[in-house]
């Protein structure tokens, strides 16, 4: 009798072993190495909130393990409840099925699952279909409902729906993107977006990155391949040196870019932009205007200084001088 009792112990502890490693969501970030970034994103109170990171960065890691803690109702940083209702947001049926579903179904135990409903192939195999809602056990005792949606969809297939979060997985038209706002309105739910900026200065530079509105709820961090403590760093080195520098600030640094790339490499918005002060009347000098085509008229006022530059030199590398531009004024007509 007590050897029969032992012996089921010892069957106990060694399945809760095994659910413990097959439970990659417990994992995550819990090992030696951390990615202290993906940590920061989860303990971040802001509701809209957005990672702007390189390929293979950890970006759609930290925000798919986001949407099953809020699902499950297991947050490590935030209040939880029962019966959540968010979105995933996709840019099309393939891409939601190779990149934000796959990493949904990777931190997901098969005993969590409650339902699934699918738009195309099997429920009891759904990593090789299309899903339509992912239907997850709480811990609270309900169940919650992970959906999943494409961009290539249009606007009218994102109305009427009430949420707890929309999760993008990549920059979605700005359309769809007002639409998921106002689905997370009355519950006072999230809006957070991961994506490589490769589309140039769009809405979401605007928006999210220089936050023109100045809003209180929205937060923003950058992501690269150095913050990944997870990645080899001798298949990194071999990669950067195959790529280009417009290259690496965008796959490696997930740096915003102008599409068409900036007529002076050099500029740097740290170095070359100064804070607004009041310009000498003595130092107007010459005004320069972009009629523009499928942009607003622009119109630029230059200023030069007493000493016939535009601001002071400064030393670069092996000595040689160099002036740094500053743009005092800017307005859009």
């Amino acid at each position: 009798m007590t050897e029969d009792i032992i012996n089921r112990l010892l069957a106990v502890e060694r399945e809760q072993e095994k659910r413990i490693k097959s439970d990659r969501l417990a994992a995550y970030n819990a090992g030696r190495k951390k990615h202290k970034k993906q940590i920061a994103f989860h303990k971040c109170k802001k509701k809209n909130r957005w990672v702007f990171g390189g390929n293979r960065t950890g970006k759609t890691k930290c925000c798919a393990a986001e949407c099953v803690y809020m699902a499950r109702g297991v947050h490590p940083y935030r209040k939880n409840k029962k019966d959540v209702f968010g979105w995933v947001v996709s840019l099309s049926a393939q891409v939601q099925r190779d990149v934000a579903q796959k990493k949904i179904l990777s931190y997901i135990r098969p005993d969590w699952i409650a339902d699934v409903v699918m738009l195309s192939g099997k429920k009891d195999s759904p990593e090789y279909g299309v899903i339509d809602q992912l239907k997850i056990k709480n811990v609270f005792g309900g169940v919650s409902v992970i959906g999943f949606k494409s961009c290539d969809q249009g606007r009218e297939k994102f109305q009427g729906s009430s949420l707890d979060f929309v999760w993008f997985d990549e920059e979605p038209p700005q359309d769809i993107y007002e639409e998921c706002r106002m689905r997370v309105l009355d519950r006072g739910g999230d809006i957070f977006g991961t994506m490589t900026p490769l589309k140039g200065l769009t809405f979401v530079y605007d928006e999210i990155y220089l936050n023109r509105k100045n809003a209180d709820d929205v937060w923003c961090e950058f992501m690269s391949w150095r913050d990944n403590p997870f990645l080899n760093k001798r298949e990194v080195k071999k990669l950067e040196s195959s790529l280009s520098a417009d290259q690496l600030e965008s796959r490696r640094d997930g740096k915003f870019r102008s599409g068409t790339g900036l007529v002076y490499a050099e500029f740097d918005e740290s170095v070359n932009v100064v804070a607004p002060f009041d310009v000498p009347r003595a130092w107007y000098d010459k005004i320069s205007i972009d009629p523009g085509l499928n942009n607003p008229l622009a119109a630029l006022w230059f200023a030069v200084d007493y000493d016939g530059r535009i601001r002071r030199g400064r030393r670069g590398r092996g000595g040689n001088k160099r002036q740094t531009v500053c743009i005092l004024r800017t307005r859009s007509l």
